[in-house]
């Protein structure tokens, strides 16, 4: 482990840098750093009462290989604002399925990778028009851009703290992510999840299927920003 000096910290300010596994050479880890942020995986890996995330328990396989994991600072010299910039767009490049990183870079969904279809989709979406009973549940916490349908569909189901008298005449469930139909969903029946929110209220989850071509074209990769602005709640009833 090299231990920098405060004189040497002082000269690399904020970095982004980069964990390798020596026994394949790949990245496992991109991480924006101050000081000795670098090394305190490594010592924290070490400590039985830490949490084994992916990125310890491959830090441990290193370690308990008699290896070392690579250290790499990718840039220094930065400001914090250009480190968390550097940082998010290295995850994006590398593909955080291919990381052992948690969550996503700052920013990421604002201004990370995006195909040219998907700037197009963000920007210029129109409006959607509701003439119809339309349940609309934000999904942000947990999208990303290049979800697969299986997924979408597992976050979207649920749970949610709905009233089934409230939904019994919903036919047609929209999932929403930063103010965009991401995908359209058939309701068929609504089911206790056996689970409670703070409130101490049963959360509901929906059996369904992905809704047919002619009301996808009608609502997905519509705008609800409007519908959203001034509601927090990540369940709206509109039409």
């Amino acid at each position: 482990m090299y231990n920098l000096s405060q004189s040497t910290i002082e000269k690399l300010e904020y970095y982004v840098y980069l964990l390798s596994d020596p026994r394949t050479d790949k990245v496992f880890y991109v991480g924006k750093g101050y000081g000795n942020r670098i090394n305190q995986h490594l010592l924290g890996a070490l400590e039985e009462k830490t949490k084994e995330t992916k990125k310890v328990k491959t830090i441990r396989e290193i370690q308990s290989a008699e290896l070392e994991v690579g250290l790499i600072v990718l840039r220094h010299g930065l400001t914090e604002k250009e480190a968390l910039e550097i940082e998010s767009a290295v995850i994006d490049f590398m593909g955080k399925e291919n990381l052992t990183n948690l969550v996503l870079g700052h920013h990421s969904f604002e201004r990370g990778k995006m195909s040219l279809a998907d700037i197009k989709i963000e920007y210029e979406a129109e409006d959607a028009i509701f003439n119809e009973p339309v349940l609309l549940l934000n999904i942000k916490d947990q999208f990303y851009l290049g979800i697969s349908s299986d997924e979408l569909y597992k976050i979207t189901m649920g749970n949610w703290g709905v009233s089934l008298a409230s939904v019994s005449n919903i036919k047609i469930i929209c999932a929403v992510a930063f103010g965009i139909i991401r995908e359209v969903y058939i309701p068929k029946t609504w089911s206790f999840s056996g689970k409670l929110n703070k409130k101490g209220n049963k959360l509901y989850y929906f059996d369904g299927k992905v809704a047919s071509q002619k009301i996808r074209e009608k609502y997905l990769n519509k705008s609800v920003s409007k519908f959203k602005k001034r509601s927090q709640n990540s369940i709206k009833y509109v039409g």
